[in-house]
């Protein structure tokens, strides 16, 4: 049974929507918003790189294709970023609600 691309996409926001609660639990144990930051991109960046050295045979097979993988991860993480920050402006005040 294949999923349709609503289902997909549900799953994929509320995978997010997990890792962005455990990010504000911490920032609850008294974390700083940019320790929380930092430790959530440190994650993404060894995940990626572990499920991309998983996909080949060996080093050297992974070394020839470095540039394109951290070409690739770099180019979604801006994109993803862009539209974040994008939709942010659009909604601020719903989603920031003060004025600084």
């Amino acid at each position: 049974m294949s999923d349709t691309e609503e289902e997909a996409g549900k799953r994929f926001y509320d995978r997010a929507d997990k890792h962005i609660d455990l990010a504000n639990t911490q920032m609850n144990d008294k974390a700083s918003e940019g320790d929380v930051s930092a430790s959530f991109l440190y994650a993404a960046s060894r995940f990626n790189a572990w499920i991309s050295a998983a996909s080949f045979k060996n080093a050297e097979e992974l070394t020839k294709e470095k540039s394109e993988i951290v070409e690739y991860f770099t180019k979604e993480y801006r994109t993803m970023l862009e539209d974040n920050i994008d939709s942010y402006i659009e909604h601020f005040d719903e989603d920031i609600g003060t004025e600084k």
